[in-house]
């Protein structure tokens, strides 16, 4: 039997910030394979850094996510939210948005409605 390797496989990387901040860089797949590496990193950081108030998610590299993927994002905003601990999902492709969108989970995890975002898309300079 042979184990099965994502095309993309998931990186994160953590830093901190001062004592405050923390930011996790997110770089391949989002998906079923890979969502609980997100969720895990989260969990650490946020267990050996309590004093954390404000946790980015850099999802600039993010490559596709799928309802697990989805899912870890709920359970990271979910994980926050109880700790008091403020959620930015920033460098969001216009997939992730979508998904978001249709998901009805735009606002939640990111506070900005899907009309606010169809408006800054509308907004860019046309080519």
């Amino acid at each position: 039997m042979t184990a099965f390797v994502p095309d993309t496989p998931l990186r994160v990387v953590a830093t901190l910030s001062g004592a405050r901040s923390l930011r996790i860089e997110i770089e391949g797949d989002l998906d079923f394979h890979t969502a609980d590496r997100l969720v895990a990193t989260v969990r650490t950081q946020m267990e050996d850094n309590p004093d954390v108030r404000e946790l980015e998610l850099a999802c600039g590299g993010m490559g596709m996510c799928d309802s697990a993927g989805l899912a870890a994002l709920l359970m990271v905003h979910r994980r926050t939210s109880a700790a008091g601990v403020h959620l930015a999902l920033t460098g969001r492709s216009a997939q992730l948005d979508r998904l978001l969108d249709i998901t009805g989970t735009l606002d939640h995890l990111t506070g900005a409605s899907a009309e606010t975002v169809k408006n800054e898309d509308q907004e860019l300079p046309q080519r």
